[in-house]
């Protein structure tokens, strides 16, 4: 296990006390432990990233960076690697607000209009006994905890939820997912069906879709900006070759060749991932992020959809 500094503990310390943090906000604090800044001692940067990750590795913890769908912003934080009963003894959250949660994310990874949301009033009428297991089952017996959880403790879990960075509740009504569920749930996105952005190959959660109604092509707004703004892109579908008909133009991340990579050497890359049945498997503690067990990559499979829908 490699010797870690009081410099590596406090920038462990600073992400389990505090949580994700921007890419600017972590590199201010990295400036302010080390005396050095990431754009001008990138290697030292990396050094350090990799020093934590090897040393967390021995907990099954990361270091990891993620870009945040909505906004285009890069964050960093701390991530649980295993996924089991132990694990879920941490959490502060109740058997029914955790299935809630699981519902939200299937419900957003489902829209085939990659929208990234769905409205509060689905969010509250989602039935929670979808995630018992067989549902199929008549002699199915539904735990009290699940029959008496109501619309306002599902008003209050979205909330807390939303507080703790796992969801984002949006002013016009929309429950989206929160930064820590990117940094949590990224292998579950590729191991499911969620389909990947045609550029960067992370899941499209929120992305813009091809206007070929027969195309299943998928861009983050983000990438789409960059791949917008290259002189030498063609400016048209990878897939179908259509000329891509850009709906939006807001979003403008920070300059930035790849999303950060903070993975441990014995990590798998983000190519394509073999898609299998949708089923969450998700620990929420209150210090500490959680993430799905990780899967074998192949190619991504395509499907037809029939409409597309923006916000």
């Amino acid at each position: 296990m490699p010797e870690l500094s009081w410099r590596h503990h406090t920038l462990i310390q600073s992400l389990l006390s505090r949580g994700p943090l921007r890419e600017d906000q972590f590199h201010l604090l990295f400036k302010q432990i080390t005396g050095k800044t990431p754009d001008n001692d990138q290697q030292v940067f990396n050094s350090y990233l990799l020093t934590i990750n090897k040393a967390l590795s021995f907990a099954q913890f990361e270091l990891r960076g993620c870009r945040n769908q909505y906004d285009g912003r890069v964050y960093y934080g701390l991530v649980n690697n295993v996924s089991d009963d132990q694990s879920k003894l941490g959490t502060k959250y109740s058997v029914p607000q955790i299935a809630l949660f699981k519902a939200i994310v299937e419900a957003i990874a489902q829209d085939s209009s990659a929208q990234g949301g769905i409205s509060n009033i689905s969010a509250l009428n989602l039935q929670l006994e979808n995630q018992l297991g067989d549902t199929g089952s008549q002699s199915q017996v539904i735990p009290a905890a699940f029959k008496n959880f109501s619309k306002s403790h599902k008003e209050k879990t979205i909330a807390e939820l939303a507080q703790d960075k796992w969801l984002d509740c949006t002013p016009d009504g929309f429950v989206n997912l929160g930064v820590r569920s990117f940094l949590d749930l990224r292998s579950w996105f590729r191991s499911n069906d969620v389909p990947s952005c045609e550029v960067c190959n992370e899941a499209g959660v929120k992305a813009e879709l091809c206007s070929t109604e027969v195309c299943t092509v998928r861009v983050h707004q983000y990438c789409l900006k960059k791949m917008l703004s290259n002189k030498k892109s063609k400016k048209a579908c990878p897939g179908c070759g259509t000329r891509w008909q850009s709906t939006t133009s807001n979003i403008e991340p920070k300059e930035e060749e790849d999303e950060p990579d903070t993975r441990t050497q014995d990590q798998p890359s983000s190519h394509k991932r073999k898609k299998s049945r949708l089923n969450v498997d998700i620990d929420l503690g209150p210090n500490e992020d959680s993430t799905a067990e990780a899967s074998q990559p192949p190619p991504t499979r395509r499907t037809t959809r029939s409409s597309a829908r923006q916000r």
